[in-house]
């Protein structure tokens, strides 16, 4: 297929996260090729830094947890309040133990929070840097059809680990895979409460009079493989979260700390974790799962892995998803052409993510010269900065600039994402906010020639009419903040 004057942009802005100073020239030879050489077998790349792994956060989560503990309990011995306004006098001062015990919870705390918000700093620095656009936009689309959120903060904890080891490097392998990866991690398994869900007749359940808990098995259903229309009942629900009972995060005590274990916890003791991931056999509902009209036998957690893996390579998975895909990359409309083409590779591959996105790539509705998608406010920053061809510097700037605009870091409203159509990001008060920062972009953007930028950014998709208004402003800042603030710009 031949290429257009404008499909190196629009492979840069539609595909990837907006074009940098002189890569509109780069990418032009071959905009296909350059997107097809993105999709490789190890997945997407991983923003730098020296991060804890999954396994490692989760010890320091346990130490969190235990020093919490701690101070409660010092708490309660000095005849203090377990909970007060932190503003408000306490005894602490006459109790050097109890003020210990908390400045150390509060120490773990802050250090838990600051390295999430590295951790985010580091993904927006990815962003605004790398020469893999495609693949980072591919692995972003992913992390939010998966999401965790942190609006938890037991979830806020584990979210950096768990997109960069549980869907990065499984967002070009089969969908199967990632799908297992994503829903064992800590961050899931906390985010919807499955480690508190406990099979009524499991051995703990029937001596404890603990109960089930189906959050983690509905939202599969419905939001990451058949969707609400997938013909699924709320019996397969239940079932799905009798099979998935088990699964859970590593105590202290299975680390290694803590009480030695009773008699009959060491007799049903999981293995060592993997990942963040232990399976609890005690706690496991006992007994075959039907599912979908398919019953299952298998033994502890290879029934829910088994009814995972059969949902994640239903037609119905690849009929939602691959309209989702055509959603977030081409138009919140997009053609039936289009979703039948990836459709129809996810199918014939068995879920090979790689030929999905081949498939995107290579489809002719994908280079339709129109820009219809709005940009998250994530994106419209991360694309700013790669159009001064810069990088954020901080957490705190970033992070508050994203809250004002409506989607701060990594706290996705609801376990369905966040939305992905113009009529949620284009709102008047939405518009305000981006321009808010757009004009503070353009204050201190210095000596930038704005007219240059557009060009540089845009290419064949900047407009004479918008070069027209760039070009006649006032002054420098109203220029950039034009350009930021420009359909094309706003559009990908």
């Amino acid at each position: 297929m031949s290429s257009s004057p404008q499909d190196a942009a629009i492979a840069l802005t539609r595909f990837g996260l907006g074009a940098r100073p002189g890569e509109i020239a780069t990418v032009a030879p071959d905009p296909r090729g350059w997107l097809t050489e993105q999709i490789r077998p190890a997945g997407a790349p991983v923003p730098a830094g020296e991060f804890e792994t999954t396994e490692e956060r989760v010890e320091s989560w346990h130490a969190y947890q235990a020093e919490a503990r701690d101070a409660r309990q010092v708490r309660r011995e000095s005849g203090q309040p377990a909970r007060q306004p932190a503003s408000m006098p306490t005894q602490a001062e006459e109790n050097p133990q109890a003020q210990a015990a908390f400045d150390a919870r509060r120490r773990s705390r802050r250090n838990l929070v600051q390295d999430t918000a590295q951790e985010f700093l580091a993904r927006a620095k990815l962003g605004a840097t790398t020469e893999a656009g495609f693949a980072e936009r591919w692995a972003l689309f992913w992390a939010n059809a998966f999401t965790a959120s942190a609006t938890r903060f037991q979830t806020a904890v584990f979210v950096g680990q768990y997109e960069r080891e549980a869907i990065r490097p499984h967002v070009f392998g089969r969908f199967e895979d990632l799908a297992l990866a994503a829903e064992r991690h800590p961050a899931m398994l906390l985010y919807l409460d499955q480690a508190q869900s406990v099979g009524p007749n499991s051995m703990a359940g029937e001596r404890r009079q603990a109960g089930l808990n189906e959050n983690l098995a509905r939202e599969i259903l419905e939001l990451h493989t058949v969707g609400s229309d997938g013909g699924y009942t709320q019996a397969d629900v239940t079932e799905f979260a009798r099979a998935l009972t088990g699964w859970s995060v590593p105590n202290a005590r299975e680390l290694g700390g803590g009480a030695r274990p009773r008699r009959a916890a060491r007799r049903m003791a999981p293995a060592m974790p993997e990942d963040g991931f232990i399976f609890r056999a005690a706690i496991h509902e006992p007994g075959e799962r039907t599912v979908l009209g398919r019953t299952y036998a298998q033994a502890g957690a290879a029934q829910g892995e088994a009814i995972l893996t059969d949902l994640a390579n239903r037609p119905e998975t690849a009929r939602r998803l691959s309209r989702r895909i055509a959603q977030h990359f081409v138009s919140d409309d997009p053609a039936e052409g289009l979703v039948g083409r990836l459709e129809a590779a996810w199918t014939g591959s068995r879920g090979d993510l790689s030929a999905v996105a081949r498939a995107l790539v290579q489809a002719p509705e994908s280079w339709a010269p129109a820009a219809t998608k709005v940009k998250t406010p994530y994106e419209f920053i991360v694309s700013s900065h790669r159009a001064f061809g810069r990088q954020p510097e901080r957490p705190q700037p970033l992070q508050q600039a994203l809250i004002q605009m409506g989607q701060p870091a990594f706290a996705a409203p609801s376990p369905e994402g966040w939305p992905d159509t113009a009529a949620d990001w284009a709102g008047p008060d939405a518009l305000v906010k981006r321009l808010n920062w757009a004009k503070a972009a353009g204050d201190m953007a210095g000596d930038v020639d704005a007219v240059a930028l557009a060009d540089a950014a845009l290419g064949e998709r900047l407009t004479p009419r918008t070069r027209q208004f760039v070009s006649r402003a006032e002054s420098r800042a109203e220029a950039i903040t034009l350009f930021l603030m420009s359909p094309e710009f706003q559009r990908r």
